[in-house]
């Protein structure tokens, strides 16, 4: 028992900064992605890659994935980012798509539909985390930097730029806001903090492949992010909490044909997200809820 809770915890503190780094850019500069679990998955691969051909160091595989996804996020954000939301939804789903072939035949770097398997664990000036407490302690310390960064950036000038252009680009453009530099650098630095956890995820689960890193789980951290509150800091946490909570909840439900837990749990997610869009905008934990302001 004690073994499937620290899984869990893990899993979850994961997600939390999946759906932190997102929140970063849905909740503070109001461009929606579909392209997040691409970037988790170049924090995945290319941490795996170094890891297994050059060194396991945690100083060195993560620094360098966190490179390759922001150098990728750059190729989307620049040409997309120069028109309006809706296209840049596009150009990520569009990105979201190729990069699901591209993980699926690229056997070299990927493994291909296979995956890789046997990532060494990680280490830390020379000692392997081996045992699930001690990633668990580096899982909650990357995540509480994550927060950190993300809390100083929306408190400083960049933050309210930020805001100021997910309120009214129109506005912000006339206050003589670049509003494609601005926009451009908080997906690269969204995307950079994404590989942050893709690379945990590898080192904690030894093996990953494309399912890891599909649209789903692209939709499921939007959804973190939407029903746990946009525009808040503990919000994505909530909401990466709930949602990883609940298959575990719905397996103890007896009555529910356990072949269909997978699409009960994506109508709940539908239903969850429409309902708080009707009834609480704002999310599980909205800005007022807390007492700031997004």
């Amino acid at each position: 028992m004690t073994a499937y809770i620290l899984n869990l915890v893990v899993l979850i503190s994961i997600y939390a900064i999946l759906s932190t780094t997102l929140n970063f850019i849905i909740g503070y500069a109001g461009i929606f992605s579909l392209a997040h679990a691409v970037f988790f998955g170049i924090g995945a691969y290319t941490s795996a890659f170094v890891a297994m051909n050059l060194t396991p160091s945690f100083f060195v595989a993560i620094p360098i994935a966190m490179v390759l996804a922001a150098l990728t996020s750059l190729a989307l954000a620049l040409p997309a980012l120069r028109v309006r939301g809706e296209y840049f939804v596009a150009a990520s789903l569009g990105l979201q798509m190729l990069a699901v072939t591209l993980f699926s035949e690229w056997k070299g770097f990927t493994g291909g539909i296979g995956g890789v398997i046997g990532i060494p664990p990680v280490e830390i000036f020379g000692f392997a985390l081996v045992k699930p407490w001690h990633f668990l302690i580096l899982t909650l310390v990357c995540l509480a930097l994550v927060i950190a960064i993300i809390q100083r950036l929306v408190h400083t000038s960049f933050g309210r730029s930020l805001k100021s252009i997910r309120d009214s680009e129109s506005a912000a453009l006339a206050a003589g806001k670049n509003i494609t530099v601005i926009k451009t650098l908080s997906v690269v630095l969204s995307s950079s903090l994404t590989a942050l956890a893709g690379g945990l995820y590898a080192f904690y689960m030894a093996f990953i492949n494309v399912e890891s890193f599909m649209l789903a789980t692209s939709v499921l951290v939007m959804a973190m992010v939407i029903i746990g509150g946009t525009g808040t800091i503990l919000g994505p946490i909530v909401g990466a909490a709930l949602l990883m909570l609940l298959p575990g909840a719905l397996s103890y439900l007896s009555f529910l044909p356990q072949t269909e837990i997978g699409s009960i749990q994506q109508i709940i997610y539908g239903s969850a997200m429409v309902l708080l869009m009707i009834y609480r905008p704002g999310g599980i934990v909205s800005p007022k809820t807390r007492g700031e302001a997004a």
